[in-house]
């Protein structure tokens, strides 16, 4: 079971309500459209579940989150959802 992963929003395509999103070191693009009432920006941090951006949180809470799910053993999982993620054309690796 893997809980929401952070990710850092680099790009937003507001007519198809996606957003390229850097999660653990891998860019994908995932629906924003949960975030209506609290419209994110470039810079945002929010909490992913299955390609989806759940909430707009700190930087501070991204890396809390990511030291849990280090802590749970989740990271790798987490990592290979983020690389699965089916939203958008393109799928490339982060350096």
């Amino acid at each position: 079971m893997c809980l929401a992963i952070p990710g850092q929003i680099s790009a937003i395509d507001d007519a198809e309500r996606l957003a390229t999103v850097n999660v653990m070191g891998v860019r994908r693009r995932v629906n924003i459209d949960l975030l209506r009432q609290e419209p994110p920006v470039e810079g945002d941090w929010v909490l992913i579940h299955v390609g989806f951006a759940m909430s707009k949180i700190s930087a501070e809470q991204a890396e809390e989150q990511m030291k849990l799910l280090e802590l749970l053993g989740e990271d790798d999982e987490a990592r290979e959802e983020a690389e699965g993620y089916a939203f958008g054309a393109t799928q490339e690796q982060s350096t």
